[in-house]
């Protein structure tokens, strides 16, 4: 199957309680990453499944909430593609460290999706 759901990510308003909650909730296991100017991303490893990650606080001061990640083979196409369909780009496609590329967009109905390209 093409594009296959690869990550989850919870931005949220309080990420202590987030994790604390998800921790007892799931049989999940949290890792903290720090990566500079005093933001901590959390990874989710849920052994097999797609797994995910949480931070705070959320883009444009936004409620908590979750959004699922679409793996894309070439993040700028998969990008202008989704623009061309009718989609707001609100994050144009973005290096994350050495791991690979995000873009978030808002599809024409208004709801908010995130692309994934792996450098791996």
């Amino acid at each position: 199957m093409g594009n296959p759901f690869c990550h989850v990510e919870l931005g949220t308003t309080d990420a202590a309680k987030a994790k604390a909650f998800y921790a007892a909730m799931f049989d999940w296991t949290l890792q903290d990453m720090p990566m500079g100017n005093d933001f901590t991303y959390t990874l989710i490893k849920v052994g097999e499944g797609t797994g995910g990650g949480l931070f705070g606080p959320p883009m444009d001061n936004k409620p908590s909430a979750w959004m699922p990640y679409v793996l894309v083979d070439d993040i700028k196409a998969s990008t202008e593609k989704a623009r061309t369909l009718g989609a707001s780009v609100v994050c144009e496609p973005t290096a994350v460290a050495d791991m690979g590329w995000m873009a978030i967009f808002v599809d024409p109905t208004g709801a908010t999706i995130g692309m994934w390209q792996s450098n791996r």
